[in-house]
């Protein structure tokens, strides 16, 4: 009776999320002007959920029969995707309404994509983070084409869907070929056997078939195709919500679940792979971002990039680029959401107000959206004391302890490639000037949004141990 109590409580944050969906659905349907309902139920839902997830970090175990962990670094992925959800809903509410999609749908889509990421995060057996993935999927999909009377939208929606299913084909075929040898599903157990599985030949093709499929979900070089034209054409708080915590929730499922393959002399086999899309991420994320004049393309790229940086610490392959990979996702989160947040409050209908050059001025038109935008541009540029600076610190110390000295130096070398294409933004909003003087509009719930988010970088940035002291104490 006590187990079965512990157990319960352990899942409760799922509980939470798919009991809310149920409730969301049920006043979609029988509600008028659901949307505005559904929004705030979804913000306090997803902020609930988060509080209770960090809380209770420390009760890690297993249930559902070993298939689920729970506790420690789950429960920090948990936090981290239902925190950003939270900030994406703030961020829409005004924003669909722009578009005319304001439609309560939209929130419940939300909800789901999270109970699939916290599935991804917390698996414990093949088939269950193939079960999450594919609901976060399918999620983020309608997502990518909500404004359905955009174009762009609906070209974004369906490169998505198509490119994503190819991808998934990746990983299915290489969850097969792992079961073909290894007769089992079982992570724990692939794990136990990982020595012996190791020498042959149809096992490491399926575990690297399973990691290229997640390369594309992590946009890394080469399966990042698909980045560009979905970031750019899909609604802007979306655009968001793919770039953090989608990318998180493919991180999550390398490191909770596969990052003990790659201890030990066996796991270095990949560290090949892995070290070649690294450095090929890092250098062409940041170099091809050089020459974007649309800022949500030019984002787009540079997510390409900060995947390469995060995936220094898997080919490192120890517990301090394991931690170093958490703690980069936690601040990037926060500096990518809050950057969409404020391109989403200057947007104009119609997708104007996007080109760089738009930005021109904004120092003078709105002072405090300018600040903002021109810290998170330090931040993701990786100048100290932002918390940027202490991601990218952690996982070149990673890489340095396991004798990559060369992959931290390239990532150093692509750090400072993208100063300039960061910068750039603050010197057009501050030394250009423009005949707009129409100052950006936006609601308390987008400004509160992307306060919120400054405020969680400046904190990680001048206090990173108190997290990554916390990722530790569960490696």
């Amino acid at each position: 009776m006590i187990d079965s109590i512990q157990e319960f409580n352990s899942i409760i944050p799922l509980i939470i999320i798919a009991g809310v969906i149920l409730v969301s659905v049920t006043v979609e349907m029988f509600t008028e002007k659901s949307e505005k309902t559904l929004a705030w139920i979804s913000i306090a839902t997803f902020l609930v959920t988060g509080i209770y997830s960090i809380t209770t970090v420390e009760k890690t175990g297993t249930t559902m029969q070993g298939m689920l962990a729970t506790g420690g670094i789950v429960n920090i992925f948990w936090f981290i995707f239902n925190i950003s959800a939270a900030i994406v809903c703030l961020l829409s509410i005004n924003y669909i309404i722009k578009y005319g999609s304001n439609f309560g749908e939209y929130y419940i889509i939300i909800q789901t994509s999270v109970l699939g990421m916290m599935l991804i995060a917390g698996s414990k057996d093949l088939i269950m983070i193939f079960l999450g993935l594919e609901i976060m999927s399918i999620a983020f999909y309608v997502l990518a084409g909500f404004n359905r009377h955009s174009k762009s939208a609906n070209e974004a929606s369906l490169k998505y869907f198509l490119l994503g299913a190819f991808a998934t084909g990746f990983i299915v075929y290489g969850i097969a070929l792992i079961y073909g040898k290894a007769t089992t599903t079982s992570i724990d157990t692939i794990t136990t056997d990982f020595s012996a599985l190791s020498g042959n030949v149809l096992f490491l093709s399926g575990v690297l078939l399973f990691l290229i499929g997640f390369s594309f979900k992590i946009a890394a070089f080469p399966f990042h195709m698909w980045v560009p034209d979905v970031y750019q054409g899909s609604p802007t708080p979306v655009t968001g919500l793919f770039s953090t915590a989608g990318k998180a929730a493919g991180f999550g499922a390398l490191i909770v679940t596969f990052s003990t393959l790659f201890d030990g002399s066996e796991g270095h086999l990949f560290t090949p792979y892995l070290a070649a899309i690294a450095v090929f991420s890092m250098l062409y994320g940041s170099i091809v971002a050089i020459m974007q004049s649309d800022i949500k393309r030019m984002l787009a790229y540079s997510s390409i990039a900060h995947a390469g940086y995060m995936i220094i610490g898997l080919a490192a392959g120890n517990n301090l680029g394991v931690a170093g990979i958490i703690f980069y996702l936690a601040v990037y989160t926060f500096m990518n959401l809050a950057s969409f947040g404020i391109i989403a409050i200057v947007e104009g209908k119609n997708e104007t107000n996007l080109d760089i050059d738009s930005y021109a001025g904004l120092g003078t038109r709105s002072p405090m959206i300018a600040a903002l935008l021109g810290l998170m541009m330090f931040a993701l540029a990786g100048i100290p004391p932002f918390g940027g600076f202490f991601g990218k610190y952690y996982v070149f110390i990673a890489a340095i302890n396991a004798n990559l000295t060369w992959l931290a130096i390239v990532g150093i070398i692509s750090s400072v490639i993208s100063v300039y294409f960061y910068l750039r933004i603050v010197v057009v909003m501050y030394f250009k000037t423009s005949e707009l003087h129409e100052k950006p509009v936006y609601s308390y719930s987008e400004i509160f949004a992307v306060i919120i988010s400054v405020m969680l970088v400046i904190i990680l940035g001048l206090a990173p141990g108190s997290l990554i002291d916390l990722i530790t104490s569960f490696l």
